[in-house]
């Protein structure tokens, strides 16, 4: 029995990475027909809404101070993904997915600054190869310039690494998923301002790409939620953020599959220096931990 736990938990997590990573690509082709502020807005306030049906007790008792809180947590969010729905706006969805990624490697930085936890030797290494892997997606283009879509997307990384680093710091146990609504009511709220002072409304937007709303916003955020809390029951936390770093796996293939994005030799080892930062950042390997206590 415990197993069948085991494998549903990470089935579950899989799946995720998995909805996740075809995210990128629905996106994109989103933007053909909505600006990004409309489609935020749109897919935030569809989410919140979904997800308020199951929060209603938690909502209800959570203290002010979380509220406020998870409303900062949430103009983060809104932050983060506008910036990187910009950059996807310029860049493909593969470059878009990896380099999103690269969030996990900065959070142990973050958490430096502002909880005075040096980074371990781990999240050193994570860096250097972060680092090196961004350069060589980032140059991988034809003119072998930086592309404004790369840039936009590896700033988007930082706010996504701030909401973490609040969720750690202000998340009390049982609340996940009220603070998770307040934080989509917040970023919707931000969109929607957006939306209306600096884009025209969408007109003619073709029934496909309303479909593609609402699985961005039932799949990719409602359903994606309660799998990800569902496997991480019956996941060690090493095991989810090795799992979790397929999203950008996932997106990949489907910008290639779907987008007939070019990847290059250049492209594939920046792709794999990348996914490999985050492993090791995320599981800090033993042959490290080794040197560290060495030294």
């Amino acid at each position: 029995m415990e197993n069948k736990y085991k494998v549903m938990g990470r089935l579950a997590l899989f799946t995720t990475a998995f909805i996740w990573g075809t995210s990128f690509v629905v996106l994109k082709n989103m933007l053909d027909c909505m600006g990004v502020f409309w489609v935020l807005a749109i897919r935030f306030t569809i989410s919140a809404l979904l997800l308020a049906l199951f929060a209603g007790k938690q909502l209800k008792r959570m203290p002010k101070s979380l509220v406020k809180a998870s409303v900062v947590m949430g103009l983060c969010l809104g932050v983060a993904y506008i910036v990187q729905t910009f950059g996807l706006k310029y860049t493909t969805p593969g470059k878009n997915a990896f380099l999103t990624t690269t969030y996990c490697v900065l959070v142990p930085f973050l958490s430096w600054l502002v909880y005075k936890r040096r980074p371990q030797l781990s999240h050193v290494v994570a860096g250097i190869l972060c680092i090196s892997g961004i350069g060589f997606v980032s140059l991988s283009g034809a003119d072998g310039g930086v592309n404004i879509g790369d840039v936009l997307t590896l700033i988007s990384g930082i706010f996504y690494a701030i909401q973490i680093i609040m969720m750690e710091r202000n998340l009390i146990e049982g609340d996940a998923l009220g603070v998770t609504v307040i934080q989509f009511v917040s970023g919707a709220a931000l969109c929607w301002i957006f939306a209306l002072i600096f884009e025209e409304p969408p007109t003619a937007v073709p029934a496909s790409a309303w479909f593609n709303i609402l699985y961005l916003s039932v799949m990719c955020t409602g359903v994606c939620f309660y799998l990800q809390a569902l496997g991480m029951q019956y996941t060690p936390a090493t095991t989810t953020a090795v799992i979790m770093c397929f999203e950008a796996v996932f997106g990949a293939l489907c910008s290639l599959i779907f987008y007939h994005e070019e990847i290059t030799a250049k492209l594939l080892f920046g792709f794999a220096l990348i996914f490999i930062s985050v492993i090791v950042s995320e599981t800090n390997p033993k042959f490290l931990r080794l040197k560290k206590e060495a030294a």
